[in-house]
């Protein structure tokens, strides 16, 4: 276990905060009219594209900038049946790359992924959505309604939707924050596995650290589909997904449930200051 505890980054105390700050902001509404899921050709041909870019250019500039190493890809071949009828995932979130090297561990699978809006109000705005980025909207009730029937729509059909439970991104931070009940919302009212994946983090060597100031290298390890327990009343049912994906997310993260110094579940949690 490598924890790079570094202090460049300035880490919230809400535990779900943001503390990224984009350069443009387009002012979209993202309201019940906001086509969540862009079924256009327009998109369908920009997200075929980029997903050939992404194979070509963007996988191995991923694998080589992250030192990223990827762990568990068994796992997909073994439940391939199970996760092509419709699987929701979930993992930390510590890189502003670490989706590009979650679509790497996943292919031949597609995912969507459920993003903060702001970032498809802002200048990486295109790039998001032709990676199937989702925003989640902040209009109004009427506006989560549908993105949230639009999503689990999707997931029925078979379609594959990420989630990063812990709610924002938080650079090479060690420990796994609480989570939101989002993704064990979607796995338990589907009747679908959620598939915890985890980052965690490698010492660079001499030449990455010293010449190119990298402060760790990634691991990308895919875990086992956790599915719900359907003699569960449904409230139940989401608490313990969200319980043992969060364990299971740290355990793949080299870390004991039982150390970590959050509790799984997000309830408006402060930042801990704790000691490896």
């Amino acid at each position: 276990m490598f924890d790079p505890k570094t202090d460049k980054y300035p880490y919230p105390e809400d535990t779900a905060a943001h503390y990224i700050h984009l350069k443009e902001n387009v002012g979209t509404v993202f309201d019940e009219t906001y086509p969540y899921f862009d079924e256009s050709k327009k998109m369908k041909r920009k997200q075929g594209l980029t997903r050939f870019l992404l194979r070509v250019f963007a996988f191995p500039l991923c694998r080589i900038r992250l030192g990223l190493r990827v762990k568990g890809r068994a796992v997909l071949k073994k439940y391939k049946d199970q996760l092509r009828q419709g699987v929701v995932s979930c993992s930390n979130h510590v890189h502003f790359w670490d989706f590009i090297a979650t679509m790497y561990a996943l292919r031949p699978f597609k995912p969507y992924v459920l993003v903060w809006p702001e970032n498809v109000r802002g200048e990486n705005r295109n790039l998001i959505r032709s990676v199937r980025g989702v925003p989640v909207p902040d209009s109004g009730h009427r506006a989560l309604h549908a993105m949230s029937e639009q999503t689990k729509n999707k997931i029925k059909s078979g379609e594959w939707v990420h989630i990063y439970a812990e709610g924002s991104m938080w650079e090479y931070y060690w420990p796994i924050r609480p989570f939101k009940d989002g993704a064990a919302y979607y796995a338990a009212v589907t009747d679908r596995p959620l598939l915890p994946l985890a980052f965690s983090y490698r010492k660079p060597g001499f030449i990455r650290r010293v010449l190119f100031h990298q402060i760790a290298l990634f691991n990308l390890c895919i875990g086992e589909p956790l599915f719900p327990n359907l003699s569960l009343a449904f409230e139940e049912r989401k608490r313990d997904l969200v319980r043992r994906s969060h364990e299971a997310v740290c355990r793949l993260a080299g870390i004991d449930p039982a150390q970590n110094p959050y509790p799984p579940r997000y309830q408006n949690s402060k930042r801990v200051h704790y000691e490896t």
